[in-house]
Formats: structure tokens, C-alpha cells, sequence
């Protein structure tokens, strides 16, 4: 976990229940009720689709552990596909993606 006042450009926090990078971050002032407020603004790792989150400086914030790898496609068949990492690792357990155009 990560304080929501900690958080900085560039780091990887979990908004609205999704794994983002931060690229955006404005604290306001302490209100009437005592708490500053972050303002982080995030774009999805995986679709790049943009989130917003508010919340005070003091609350914990989830931060995701993220680990990228590349792999090389060696074959198709069916909705199967087999991939090879740089390693020689070979991986068959996943299926082609759909089309989601038609």
C-alpha cells in the first residue's frame, strides 16, 4: 500500500478497482474538516483508458506488483496459440484474441 499523499508521477496505483500509472497528481489545501485531498489522474496499463480517483492524502492507496515480459508467437491452431519467451520457455494454455470490431 501507498499513501495517497505519497503518490508521484509515474507511479503504478490501482484506481477505480484498475491498474494505472499515474501521470497527473494536484493535493489541495486542508478544508474545514481537516483533510487534504489528492487528485490523481491515471491511465490503464492495459487499454490506456483514462481514470480519475479523489481521495484525502492520508488514505492508503492499493499499488499493483507488475511484471512485463515479451514472447515471441510460434504457432496458431484453432483459437490456441503457442509462444516462445527469450528464455525458450514455451507457453501453450492461451487462446487467440477475439475480434472485437465484427
Amino acid at each position: 500500500p501507498i499513501r495517497a499523499g505519497e503518490v508521484k508521477k509515474g507511479t503504478h496505483v490501482m484506481l477505480k478497482g484498475k491498474p494505472c500509472k499515474a501521470i497527473e497528481i494536484s493535493v489541495s489545501k486542508t478544508g474545514k474538516h481537516g483533510h487534504a485531498k489528492a487528485n490523481i489522474v491515471g491511465l490503464d496499463v492495459f487499454t490506456g483508458r483514462k481514470y480519475v480517483e479523489i481521495c484525502p492524502t492520508s488514505h492508503n492507496m492499493t499499488s499493483p506488483v507488475l511484471h512485463r515480459s515479451e514472447w515471441m508467437l510460434t504457432d496458431t491452431d484453432g483459437n490456441g496459440m503457442t509462444l516462445m519467451s527469450q528464455n525458450g520457455a514455451n507457453r501453450e494454455d492461451l487462446d487467440l484474441p477475439r475480434d472485437t470490431t465484427g
